[in-house]
């Protein structure tokens, strides 16, 4: 795993590229297409980095821009890491999803996971940031606070309420 110190410089080269790639692009899907590239890209320890945006008719998740393998196509609100991470409207990092009550097996080389909601200003659901490792007690508080940022810059206030 890599240092704190290095981590965070990860960070900051993500987000320096984001604001060179979106500069005046607004597309929300452009937008969570490229986030989810650029963060697997960027960490190699990122098994698999995507996003599930609420579908209202549905009441519930459902698989979008990703990177990685096969993702669950449907994540009923509550349920696994991340219909909790949205229904709590809180950051959940699991550095052990075996160990979570409810977890859903999408891919089962996964052993810990970091699942950022994406909530408008308005409180409205719009989905999740999911990102899942192969090694456990992969993410901390540096990823929340640099991923709860990366959401909340450059992809929610373009996401269509």
């Amino acid at each position: 795993m890599q240092s704190q110190l290095r981590k965070e410089e990860i960070y900051q080269k993500v987000k320096q590229d984001l604001d060179a790639i979106f500069s005046s692009r607004n597309s929300g899907l452009m937008r969570l297409s490229t986030i989810a590239c650029v963060l697997k890209q960027s960490f190699p320890w990122f098994y698999w980095v995507g996003f599930y945006l609420w579908d209202d008719k549905l009441g519930a998740l459902v698989v979008g821009p990703y990177q990685g393998t096969l993702g669950c196509l449907e994540i009923p609100l509550g349920k696994g890491v991340c219909g909790s991470s949205l229904k709590d409207g809180r950051t959940y990092i699991v550095n052990n999803v075996h160990n979570f009550s409810n977890h859903i097996a999408c891919d089962s080389k996964t052993n810990s996971e970091v699942v950022v909601p994406l909530i408008s200003e308005q409180g409205n659901k719009l989905g999740v940031l999911d990102i899942d490792s192969i090694l456990f007690d992969s993410f901390d508080d540096c990823d929340k606070k640099n991923l709860e940022e990366i959401c909340h810059k450059y992809l929610v206030p373009f996401l269509p309420i």
